[in-house]
Formats: C-alpha cells, sequence, structure tokens
C-alpha cells in the first residue's frame, strides 16, 4: 500500500535502518553512501550532494551525449548487439568521466565485467555467516575476490594520479578528497573515497543500464510507441545531437524512460529493518523486522494503474512523475532521506543517451531471445539481450 511505503520510507524513518541487503554488501561496498547509516550517511551525503547539482548536472550533460554519439557511430546497419553489455559500456563510461574526470574506455569492459560478477553473486552475500564463507577457498570466494581486487585496482589507481597531481578539477573524486570533518577537520583516508567512489561506480551505471535496456525491449514490443518517440525526436531535435537545455522539452523520451521503470525497475526492492516496535497498516512489527517494499510489485497493481500491464508512456503526459512519486505509487528511485541521490542525474543520462541513440537507431529484439527477469540487486535480463540495429531512415540522408 503506497500509504504504508510511505510511512517506512519517509514519516517514520527514523524508526528503520537499511534492511540485511545492503548490510551485507558492505563487504563489497564498505561504508559508502548506500551502506552507511545515520549521522554519518547524512554527513557523507551533504558532502556529495554539491556533485548534483543542477548546475553540475549541465556540465556532465555534454559528456552523456558524447559518449552516446560515439557509441551511435560505431554501430552498424545489422549488427547484432548485446543490448546489456553496450549499456553497461555506456553508462560506466559516462559516471567515470562525470564524477572522477576519468577515461575508462580501454578498461570499461574488464570494469564492467567485474561489476557483473559482483552484482551476480550478491545474492551469495545473503547467506547466513557468508562473511565467513568468503574466506574459504570456494568458487564464489574467488571470483568474488577477484572481481573486487579489479575494482580496487582500478579506483585506487585513480585515487593515487589525483593525490599525486593535487588538481582540483571540480568534480566529485576532487570533492572527496578536499573533504573535511566539520568537528576535528579530518580528510577522508583511500579506503573512505574507495568506499564512495565504488558506491557511486556501481549506483550510478548498473541501475541506468538497467533502465536504457528494458526500455530497448519495451520499444521493439511497441512500436507505435516508438514511432511516436521518433516523431518527438525528428521534430525537437532534426538530426543534431541533444543538449541539456533540450531535456525539458524531450517529454515523449522522459515518459518513455518512466513508463519503462515502471514496469521494469531497475530497483525492484527496498528492504528496512525496524528499529523498535511499529504499528503499521494494522499490525504489530516487533523490533528487528524485515519490511519488504517493492516498486514492482506496486508499479503493476492495478489499483493504482489503469491497464497496469501495458506500455503506455502517454500515461505521464497527463500527470507528472513528481505527482506519481509524492503519491508512492512510483517509486523508482526509493524516498525520504535515503532517496537516489543521483535521481536527476539519472533522468537526465537516461532521456540524453536515449534521445541520441533513438534518433538513429532502431533496436529489434533477436527471433530466439528468451525474456526473463534476473532480481538480483538490480533487476537485469536473466539471458541477456541480443538485439539487431536498424539505422533509420534520417540517419541516412
Amino acid at each position: 500500500e503506497p500509504d504504508l511505503i510511505r510511512d517506512v520510507l519517509v514519516v517514520n524513518a527514523h524508526q528503520f535502518k537499511k534492511g540485511r541487503a545492503l548490510q551485507r554488501a558492505r563487504q563489497l561496498l564498505g561504508n559508502g553512501l548506500l551502506t552507511n547509516e545515520g549521522e554519518s550517511h547524512l554527513r557523507q551525503r551533504r558532502m556529495i550532494q554539491p556533485a548534483f547539482h543542477r548546475a553540475r548536472i549541465a556540465e556532465y550533460a555534454r559528456s552523456m551525449v558524447e559518449f552516446a554519439d560515439k557509441m551511435s557511430n560505431n554501430w552498424r546497419d545489422g549488427d547484432v548487439l548485446d543490448i546489456d553489455k553496450e549499456m553497461m559500456h555506456l553508462t560506466l563510461q559516462i559516471v567515470a568521466k562525470t564524477l572522477f574526470d576519468a577515461v575508462v574506455d580501454n578498461e570499461a569492459d574488464k570494469i564492467g565485467k567485474s561489476m557483473s560478477d559482483l552484482v551476480a553473486l550478491f545474492n551469495y552475500l545473503l547467506l547466513p555467516f557468508s562473511e565467513w564463507l568468503q574466506k574459504l577457498p570456494l568458487p564464489h570466494s574467488r571470483r568474488f575476490a577477484r572481481a573486487r581486487d579489479t575494482l580496487n585496482s582500478v579506483i585506487y589507481g585513480i585515487i593515487n594520479e589525483r593525490r599525486a597531481s593535487g588538481e582540483d578539477r571540480g568534480d566529485l573524486l576532487s570533492m572527496l578528497l578536499q573533504a573535511q570533518d566539520e568537528n576535528d577537520g579530518a580528510t577522508m583516508t583511500d579506503e573512505q573515497v574507495r568506499d564512495e567512489a565504488l558506491t557511486l561506480f556501481l549506483a550510478g551505471h548498473e541501475t541506468t543500464a538497467n533502465a536504457l535496456t528494458w526500455t530497448w525491449y519495451l520499444l521493439s514490443q511497441n512500436t507505435d510507441k516508438e514511432a511516436e518517440l521518433h516523431q518527438e525526436l525528428d521534430k525537437l531535435l532534426a538530426g543534431r545531437t541533444p543538449t541539456f537545455d533540450d531535456v525539458p522539452r524531450l517529454k515523449y523520451t522522459e515518459a518513455v524512460l518512466a513508463e519503462s521503470m515502471r514496469l521494469y525497475p531497475p530497483a525492484w526492492a527496498i528492504g528496512r529493518l525496524a528499529l523498535e516496535e511499529h504499528q503499521i497498516g494494522g499490525y504489530h512489527l516487533p523490533a528487528g523486522s524485515l519490511v519488504l517494499m517493492s516498486p514492482y510489485v506496486t508499479h503493476r497493481d492495478p489499483r493504482h494503474w489503469t491497464e497496469a500491464e501495458k506500455f503506455a508512456p502517454e500515461r505521464w503526459l497527463d500527470h507528472g512523475v513528481k505527482e506519481a512519486s509524492q503519491k508512492y505509487t512510483y517509486f523508482p528511485f526509493g524516498g525520504g532521506i535515503r532517496r537516489c541521490i543521483g535521481e536527476s542525474f539519472a533522468w537526465t543520462e537516461g532521456i540524453l543517451t536515449l534521445a541520441t541513440l533513438a534518433q538513429r537507431w532502431k533496436l529489434r529484439l533477436m527471433p530466439e531471445q528468451k525474456i526473463g527477469l534476473s532480481a538480483m540487486m538490480t533487476l537485469r535480463p536473466k539471458y541477456g539481450m541480443r538485439m539487431i540495429a536498424e539505422a533509420r531512415a534520417l540517419a541516412r540522408t
């Protein structure tokens, strides 16, 4: 029930903490923004927030379009593409460049594979005593260690290079390195910077990549909606690449993305642990109770959505995302004090990359491609997403 979701995430958020899943994720992410709690979390959030202000995102927009346009130029008519991997590659490059001023083109696939391995092993972290199982020479433990070591090598390399140069590039990494505790003036250790960087690498590319992958799938299955998208792009952009100023005008593009995240929200489940006894919806929750909320379930509930299973971007033209989010019938970015800090970044990235690529390309599902859900840390396509690139007539002129 949306009212009960709001109760847990907003009204009585102080009575709950992150669920066991994200507590266990500390084995990977350390005490980054996603896993930390209490005053420490609020302090981290205040420190990182300026990196996601509107003026910053306007600067990031150029890189978002640049990388999407580069990918578009590399595609060829008739190419068979692993779209889930393509979108992971794209969003990883964008996050690395915009937040850390790092170019990871040559390492993107290696980083992406390590990220994928860690996400695939996430359910393993939920097993009882997983922190002890990791110390045994088991196949899962070795894969986890290899993936973690790869990511640590890349991220510590970026940190070391920046510390050595002492350069303030005005990005998130510079903010982290220069941050000082307001009480004792202490700066962040390399390990603390690593925790924040890895958290944002993972959260900043994994979720948007999945949203875009499911968007391409839905467009391929609903060619009438795809035609409306192309009509908007052709009219507003007329063959040029989009800019940050185009974002509020690309209303149908935003609607397509919003509807995709309604049907396939990347963060498909949110867990909270009750810190104390709580009454909710007539039920008594003892302290320590686990409360699960699922955007996937709520977003498809016919009590809140007309033709809930139908892909209908036009529903967002009548009432916006903000209205539905306030009612908690739609919450792909969570809610309350732990609402995703990069939400505006993600919307801008999704709209601009979709507009850049869809202006020139249609993607068609391979006939033998199976569709299934892999519900782990995020909602991934279980069997990948192989699609055929089809150049649009406009792009050939």
